[in-house]
């Protein structure tokens, strides 16, 4: 992108990447309990744009002719509606959650590495990948990293920007075993995406980069082979340049048995031809993404034969630019096919609606999930897309930088989504910056927990804002209940308290006891692995399905768990999971103390309904889908 040099002085200073000093213009501010006489003030003056689902209930509906008036709508809910807020909780129990982090001692020794940053190449800030997975099927996860490159290059001039493959050794170590594999990458890395695409039993890599992207396939014997010529998927190109892609997700669109590829596109962007954006004067610091025009994303639909085809045209994916961060898929409407929702950096957010593998439709803003409750199209990073309250719908829950949140968009049921941010705890979250995040049970309580690797945007940001640091220490928020949420961090262990330029997140059991673990990469620092270490004697056990008309890796099937003491909790398999992250796709439940499964339920994607009965716990549960 040829865009000519602009001098941010102190009165244009917000074209910098630096949090807003104050709300967006022409909208009205965040709000909390304290701030309701001030905020009602400025509800007649904020724009009209759309909020809430024409599907939803009467005063959801009234509420979204301004769609500032949705955090109203929160406010009021968290003080007058019981099944939906949570009524001034008394005091909790000290949180049971633990973490040690032990990357070094484990061998997973790993530093994300981009080029020196003076020249603010949006890039740079930005690289995050993190995938696990077992990658030579011996039963436990193993450990991929993304790396940067040299700029303007953008090509891995040196080991220490390759990618790396960490062996999982089944004793807490690991092994790099990069070389051997052929996995070390040739382009300025961003995202990982997992999944098995030509159903060999044998999950394969696609890795999402500035340049050209990649697909490796694994052979089975320890090695990848670079297919991506073949397959068609180095990138789509617009106005003659390949789109720089910031993460990727595999998914069955249209229930044909293989997994199809859905890639996240962020700006037009070309190297050390950012414009000049200062935090202050003399100070450089990375543009406001206002500064670059948008891309739109790339959906590639499986042929079966080993290529892919782009109807992104075809199926209405390529109508809606954005700045796309991540992706991440659900069957919100329980129609049976799997919708997909993006997380966009201040454009507004998409939710594709899959119209029976054949098109899809853009509903974000009916379903209340293109705009923050203010309706502030927000600095959108990583999402998840997970039940969170036991009640059977998918939620979405999606980072953003200080001052905007971690919106939780809960699903009504009527085909759109009702913001709770407030009303169930996150309130706090507008305090904090977010990038990869993700929905897990890590005490096992039967209540999924969230989880956020933050970080600054801005490698200076102290420099205008002393109280502000480029690194951030971690967040986790506990579900206490019906998906409520309380910030437990300063109670989860000591190496949690660290501040670091966090990114990207996957999570997996690594150990295979049965807890929830997380791989971290750090942006020019030394990656983390937090190992759960929670001691609560709760009983939980891990499903590992097994396609057969489905896609081998069982991608979109929908799970529906009912312990012996009658309680009810659904999830999927998946590993589109946080910010140009790949997660387990294995299916973890908690289970309190029940000790035996009353009935597990599988909705495969072929549409095949499994029921299994009096299941024992604590164990991996390997699951073949029956014939018919």
């Amino acid at each position: 992108m040829s865009t000519p040099h602009v001098q941010c002085t102190r009165k244009t200073r917000i074209s910098a990447r630096a949090p807003h000093p104050l709300p967006p213009k022409n909208h009205p501010p965040q709000v909390g309990s304290k701030d309701i006489n001030i905020f009602q003030s400025t509800i007649s003056a904020s724009p009209a744009l759309p909020s809430c689902g024409r599907k939803s209930i009467k005063i959801c509906r009234f509420l979204s002719k301004k769609p500032a008036k949705t955090a109203l709508f929160s406010l009021f809910f968290a003080a007058f509606a019981p099944n939906f807020a949570q009524q001034s909780p008394a005091p909790q129990p000290a949180s049971p959650i633990r973490f040690e982090e032990i990357a070094a001692k484990s061998g997973l020794n790993y530093v994300t590495a981009t080029d020196d940053m003076v020249n603010k190449n949006q890039p740079q800030t930005m690289v995050a990948g993190v995938a696990l997975f077992d990658y030579d099927n011996d039963g436990y996860l193993d450990v991929y990293l993304v790396g940067g490159a040299s700029i303007p290059s953008l090509i891995k001039t040196s080991p220490v920007y390759w990618n790396r493959l960490f062996h999982n050794n089944h004793d807490g170590t690991f092994t790099d075993v990069t070389v051997k594999a052929g996995l070390a990458g040739a382009g300025y890395g961003s995202g990982v995406a997992v999944g098995d695409y030509d159903n060999d039993g044998w999950a394969d890599l696609f890795l999402a980069n500035v340049n050209g992207n990649q697909l490796f396939h694994n052979n089975g014997d320890g090695t990848f082979t670079d297919v991506t010529a073949k397959a068609g998927l180095s990138g789509a190109t617009l106005n003659g340049k390949k789109m720089w892609s910031a993460g990727a997700g595999w998914f069955d669109y249209n229930n044909d048995g293989l997994l199809d590829l859905f890639v996240v596109n962020y700006c037009d962007w070309e190297p050390n031809k950012d414009p000049v954006c200062l935090l202050k004067d003399g100070v450089r610091g990375f543009c406001h993404p206002k500064m670059y025009a948008p891309l739109h994303n790339t959906l590639y639909r499986n042929n079966g034969d080993g290529t892919f085809t782009d109807v992104s045209e075809e199926t209405g994916i390529a109508e809606y630019p954005g700045k796309g961060m991540s992706v991440s898929f659900a069957d919100y409407d329980g129609d049976g096919f799997l919708d997909a929702f993006v997380a966009n950096d201040t454009t507004p957010n998409l939710l594709f609606h899959n119209l029976h593998g054949k098109k899809f439709e853009e509903v974000a803003a009916q379903a209340g999930v293109a705009y923050s409750a203010d309706g502030a199209a927000l600095s959108g990073m990583g999402s998840d897309f997970r039940d969170v309250n036991n009640d059977g719908l998918p939620d979405l829950w999606y980072t953003a930088v200080e001052h905007e949140g971690f919106p939780l968009n809960i699903n009504s049921g009527k085909g759109d989504f009702i913001d709770m941010t407030v009303a169930n705890g996150l309130a706090n979250t507008t305090d904090m910056s977010g990038w990869g995040n993700g929905v897990a049970d890590f005490d096992n309580d039967g209540w999924k927990d969230l989880f956020v690797a933050r970080a600054n945007v801005m490698d200076n940001i102290s420099l205008i804002n002393p109280a502000r640091h480029f690194g951030e220490p971690n967040t986790i928020f506990r579900n206490i209940g019906q998906g409520k949420f309380q910030d437990v961090s300063a109670s989860v262990g000591p190496d949690f308290q660290k501040e670091a330029a966090h990114r990207g997140v996957a999570f997996g059991d690594l150990d295979n006891d049965g807890r929830i673990d997380m791989v971290v990469s750090v942006l020019n620092g030394p990656a983390e692995l937090f190992h759960n270490i929670t001691h609560t004697g709760n009983h939980w056990i891990l499903l590992k399905l097994t396609g057969t008309k489905s896609n081998r890796m069982a991608i979109g099937a929908q799970i529906k768990l009912t312990a012996a003491d009658g309680t009810v909790q659904w999830n999927e398999v998946t590993t589109a999971v946080g910010y140009a992250s790949s997660s387990d796709p294995r299916v973890h439940f908690g289970l309190g103390k029940n000790t035996t499964i009353k009935e597990i339920e599988i909705h495969w994607p072929s549409g095949i309904r499994q029921v299994l009965t009096n299941q024992p716990t604590d164990r991996i549960l390997e699951i073949k889908e029956p014939i018919k």
